[in-house]
């Protein structure tokens, strides 16, 4: 079978995919080939970053050999809708960066919990503040709306410190050991008893502003979230109005409403920066050195499973993303 990466792939990403591949599929690189045409005819798999921005939309045509399409990142809102119509399989990275994503949601929570950006900005003024109290990860109980692979790693770094686990998932089923597991339909239980909560979920049509006013009203007014997901899970105003009204609620943000890689910009509608309560990073907690490589490795033994018809993981269900075929 051909393989076709059609995104710039560097030459280590390039030597994974060769040689892990070798003897199974064809590989060649959209931005090395003669004929792009042709080799977008050609191709029986696809391993793509962002398809919007690599495949135009009157090349869909095109993929009528097209039997996969494997992305290098874990999730597919930023697949054109028009591409889950089409009659191939489009399945996700995942666990791909669950790792350091986990660690970094760890590091928000941690930031948080010790109200390091409040601490420092007192040091810096000259307030020297010994005696207001920091939170304890231990004994918290943490509700984490989505538990695949990152939800699942950093379930394992909580319960380091001693946290109960509050799992929800497509299936309401896991082989972690969890003090709860439930789906989307126990939102509202878990958001009730939580202390901390992370947002893991992918984006869907299901999952787009599935955190708004009331389910916020749900939570603790002390409440820690954080959201290493997307932006567009939380309903962008309410979201900020609640950390305005609510000094106590804190926010760690990697995931915004408006970002570079899906919207070719970074746009910020309210000052969530200007809040106390809020710590904001760039959308970069799977980035560590080993990332991308680890990234390729993950997809190559996906794409290895596909050639040998084993079960793949990732596999995007389509009516999550489009009204049907």
């Amino acid at each position: 079978m051909n393989l076709l990466v059609t995104y710039d792939a560097d030459a280590d990403q390039r030597a994974i995919i060769e040689e892990g591949l070798r003897g199974v599929y064809e590989v060649s690189y959209l931005t090395d080939v003669a004929d792009r045409a042709q080799a977008l005819r050609d191709a029986d798999v696809i391993l793509s970053w962002n398809p919007s921005r690599e495949i135009a939309a009157d090349e869909y045509p095109l993929l009528s050999r097209l039997r996969l399409m494997q992305l290098f990142s874990a999730g597919g809102d930023h697949v054109p809708s028009e591409l889950f119509t089409r009659d191939f399989d489009i399945a996700g990275n995942v666990g791909a960066y669950a790792r350091p994503m986990a660690e970094h949601v760890l590091a928000l929570t941690l930031a948080l919990a010790k109200d390091l950006k409040g601490n420092y900005l007192k040091l810096k003024a000259g307030e020297f503040d010994q005696f207001s109290m920091n939170r304890s990860i231990e004994g918290s109980t943490v509700a984490i709306l989505g538990f695949g692979g990152i939800g699942k790693a950093a379930a394992h770094l909580f319960q380091a410190f001693g946290a109960r686990i509050l799992g929800i998932n497509t299936s309401g089923r896991t082989e972690e050991k969890v003090d709860f597991i439930g789906t989307l339909a126990d939102l509202e239980t878990v958001l009730r008893q939580a202390d901390i909560i992370v947002i893991s979920l992918a984006l869907s049509k299901v999952t787009e502003g599935l955190i708004g006013e009331r389910e916020l009203g749900w939570t603790k007014p002390d409440a820690i979230i954080v959201n290493v997901a997307r932006g567009e899970i939380i309903d962008e105003r309410a979201f900020f109005e609640h950390l305005k009204t609510h000094p106590g609620f804190r926010a760690g943000i990697d995931a915004w409403w408006i970002e570079p890689f899906r919207h070719g910009e970074f746009e910020m509608t309210y000052p969530f920066l200007d809040l106390p309560n809020v710590i904001g990073t760039p959308h970069d907690s799977g980035m560590v050195p080993d990332a991308l490589t680890h990234a390729t490795k993950v997809a190559v033994a996906n794409l290895k499973a596909h050639a040998g018809g084993e079960r793949i993981k990732g596999l995007l269900q389509k009516d999550d993303y489009v009204d049907g075929k």
